[in-house]
């Protein structure tokens, strides 16, 4: 099967904070495959796509969510398309969920011997029922600074904040609780940012060269993220060739744990020592002109259209519901 003149549907847009990325995102996964001859076309996730898909049931050979944010990233979606028995591009729904929860795929890489940094996560209520002066005081005896708060669900660097001491903690919090029911307070690791992205056309997963980011701001927010000439690229990073190696086979070893399939962004941090450390995995990773896989597979030499057509391909011949399946991994 090949990808020239099979259609492909891409989902981008939603309600998510995330929705611009998402847009942007789809407009080149669309551009890409239009250049390798597929049929496409771009919708948006809302009350009419699930009746159009059945309507249109035998003339979509493939869906390509590009949704980032919970509207996407968290397996909901995808379990509506196996239900509807429409091939797609990605994940199970299961194995979603796990990367979403950046306390559960930390625990899962965790227990398969990936390092991690110290963390400890708490949900909104614990705040009201403990007290919040009394839990950011536990808090700053339990982690060392400085430290890092994000939400334990989301993406794009969205509601993260750096705690330096005690006093920082109540602002971070209430950032992080804008975009998420939980938070994430984790040891902040200095070192050098490798992204890598991990594909799967059939043959088993593979890393394409990790990227180094070096944000000009000197932290890689969504600003740094998203607007041109925020950050430095260096796709493969300035790291040595053993470190190359040691995080691109971490990457494919955190994606087979958690289950992610056909295309992922594994995040690490290399320390002074050389040695990295997993921050977290993105089921559904950015698309954009300044997004990490992209540039990731170019520095593979391989032709971003080619290779994204490889993926619908390969989903579309796979069907709904063979993604490979989630190790049973008990948290």
């Amino acid at each position: 099967m090949t990808i020239e003149g099979r259609h492909v549907v891409i989902l981008s847009g939603g309600i998510s904070h995330e929705r611009d990325v998402s847009l942007r995102s789809g407009r080149r996964v669309s551009d890409a495959l239009i250049k390798a001859g597929a049929r496409v076309t771009v919708r948006e996730p809302d009350e009419k796509l699930l009746p159009w898909l059945e309507q249109h049931f035998e003339d979509v050979d493939v869906v390509w969510p590009v949704l980032h944010g919970v509207s996407g990233e968290n397996g909901a979606l995808y379990s509506l398309l196996r239900a509807l028995e429409v091939p797609y591009v990605g994940s199970r729904p299961t194995a979603a969920m796990l990367a979403w929860n950046k306390a559960t795929s930390k625990a899962l890489v965790k227990r398969a011997g990936i390092a991690t940094p110290q963390s400890i996560v708490l949900p909104n209520d614990t705040f009201r029922e403990l007290g919040a002066a009394s839990v950011i005081d536990a808090i700053s005896k339990g982690v060392d600074f400085p430290a890092v708060v994000k939400p334990v669900e989301g993406g794009s660097s969205q509601g993260v904040s750096f705690v330096n001491e005690k006093a920082e903690f109540s602002r971070a919090m209430v950032t992080a609780f804008t975009y998420s029911d939980g938070v994430l307070i984790e040891k902040k690791v200095t070192g050098t940012e490798l992204m890598v992205g991990v594909l799967d056309f059939g043959e088993g997963p593979f890393a394409v060269p990790p990227v180094e980011v070096v944000p000009h701001s000197g932290v890689y927010d969504y600003a740094a993220r998203y607007n041109a000439g925020e950050t430095t690229f260096f796709a493969p990073a300035r790291v040595s060739e053993a470190v190359l190696a040691e995080v691109s086979e971490l990457a494919v070893k955190a994606c087979q744990v958690i289950g992610l399939a056909d295309v992922a962004r594994v995040d690490f941090i290399v320390d002074e020592s050389g040695k990295p450390w997993f921050i977290e995995a993105d089921p559904i990773p950015g698309m954009t002109e300044t997004s990490l896989v992209p540039l990731g597979i170019q520095a593979a030499g391989l032709e971003v259209s080619d290779v994204y057509a490889r993926l619908a391909e390969h989903a579309a011949a796979r069907g709904p519901r063979n993604t490979p399946a989630t190790p049973n991994l008990v948290v």
